[in-house]
């Protein structure tokens, strides 16, 4: 959120703001900063269109904000996770040296283990933090409807407060 006003005041063309939204009160957020809309990946993950298999939506539902971690960093490509042993391995992995490839090599694979065979121990199951903010599986459609529904929910309260 703190970099959405600053992208905003830098560029002349719309921006979409990414990260840590998964409801409407995040797109009244981003509205409010600036933004013309939004990308919400984890929280559209957890809709009966998307492909991942049930158990990576499942472990997605389950986790709360405190559920993720980074790997990748040491390589330039950091990833946020849901924490399991696959990703503690990975981080095992950083914390002692291991050299690019070696951690290339052990991650290679990973993501299609979690989303497509639905191996959430030893499958890369990438997630954000707004993770604690999933409870549940809908279709993509309910889920636009509900997020712009708490979206204007959200800015007739802040207009509320104003009129105050």
């Amino acid at each position: 959120m703190a970099l959405v006003p600053q992208v905003v005041d830098a560029v002349t063309v719309p921006v979409i703001a990414a990260g840590g939204v998964g409801d409407g009160r995040g797109l009244a957020a981003a509205l409010t900063l600036g933004a013309a809309g939004v990308q919400m990946g984890t929280r559209f993950i957890c809709t009966c269109e998307c492909i991942a298999h049930g158990n990576y939506k499942e472990a997605i539902i389950k986790a709360n904000e405190r559920s993720t971690m980074v790997t990748g960093a040491t390589i330039g490509h950091p990833v946020r996770c849901l924490r399991n042993p696959m990703s503690r391995d990975f981080e095992e992995l950083e914390r002692r040296g291991a050299s690019d490839q070696e951690i290339i090599e052990f991650g290679t694979g990973r993501l299609r283990r979690a989303v497509v065979e639905g191996d959430v121990t030893y499958g890369s199951v990438m997630a954000g933090q707004v993770s604690g903010l999933v409870h549940d599986v809908v279709p993509a459609a309910e889920l636009v409807r509900r997020t712009v529904a708490e979206a204007e929910a959200a800015l007739d309260r802040l207009c509320a407060l104003r009129a105050r």
